[in-house]
């Protein structure tokens, strides 16, 4: 399942898209586009506007879009071209409007902190820390969560060295290991969670943190081993590696009759009490 939601950036409504399987918000470009020139017609805008970038820097900025349907003026779903946070970073470097700054704030605010913070990543692990503990994690799941953030980070850096390229790519293969260490997709163990646009691992318990962390770290490191490159050889290691923190996860069931995958989440009160009346 995939959500819709308004966003609200200086009284322009800015239309989201959350893609479950991706984890990723996707923003309509013609709301931004609205909201940073406050042009009458910013459909025209728009198309005037990738004309103009692709005559001066040969860039198509549609190769950066995805189309989606979302709801129009009237009611109807009708395709719009969307983008994900890191590509309207990119679209507004081409809008001239006294806007940009403040709208690049509000992008992070929305949920975008890391991409402000590529060029200084301890300022953003400073930041992760803070939220947490004004969260109430403890300082040993807070370890646990950054520890397990850093083998995931190499991971993915493996994967963009060795042709792997695309968001959805990313996803499926984080889905295969998941699947295999778990037994459950990343859809369902959110769903277990009754999780919707949260990330998953920021509701994890520290075995399944644990679990997690050990399935990754063995995906790269049996990639390594034989230069895994491409969707088919990352796949199978992912298989292998997910494989290996099953076999542990199981051995720790059979020694504490306890499932490691539970609903355990870090939701507010108030949320998990709307969650409860909606079921």
């Amino acid at each position: 399942m995939n959500e819709t939601a308004l966003a609200v950036f200086e009284n322009h409504k800015i239309r989201r898209h959350y893609d479950e399987n991706t984890e990723t918000w996707y923003f309509s470009v013609i709301d931004v586009v609205a909201a940073l020139t406050d042009s009458i017609n910013p459909r025209d805008y728009w198309f005037r506007m990738k004309m103009r970038v692709k005559n001066e820097d040969g860039l198509e900025l549609s190769t950066i879009c995805r189309q989606l349907k979302m709801k129009a003026s009237d009611g109807k779903m009708r395709e719009t071209d969307t983008a994900n946070a890191e590509g309207l970073l990119r679209i507004i470097q081409s809008i001239p409007s006294p806007k940009a700054e403040p709208f690049k704030r509000w992008l992070a605010k929305v949920g975008y902190e890391r991409l402000q913070d590529m060029s200084d990543p301890a300022r953003s692990l400073d930041r992760a820390r803070e939220y947490w503990q004004q969260h109430g994690r403890s300082e040993k799941w807070i370890q646990q969560r950054m520890m397990g953030q850093e083998t995931r980070n190499k991971l993915t850096d493996y994967w963009k060295d060795h042709e792997i390229t695309k968001e959805d790519e990313y996803a499926v293969l984080t889905n295969i290991i998941h699947q295999e260490w778990s037994g459950v997709s990343v859809k369902k163990h959110k769903d277990i969670k009754k999780l919707k646009a949260q990330n998953l691992r920021d509701h994890m318990t520290e075995a399944e943190l644990i679990f997690t962390a050990l399935a990754e770290l063995s995906t790269r490191q049996i990639a390594e081993s034989v230069d895994a490159t491409g969707m088919p050889e990352n796949a199978e290691a992912g298989k292998r590696g997910g494989k290996i923190a099953k076999n542990a996860r199981l051995e720790l069931e059979s020694k504490t009759g306890k499932s490691v995958i539970t609903g355990e989440n870090y939701l507010p009160p108030v949320q998990k009490q709307r969650k409860i009346k909606q079921n």
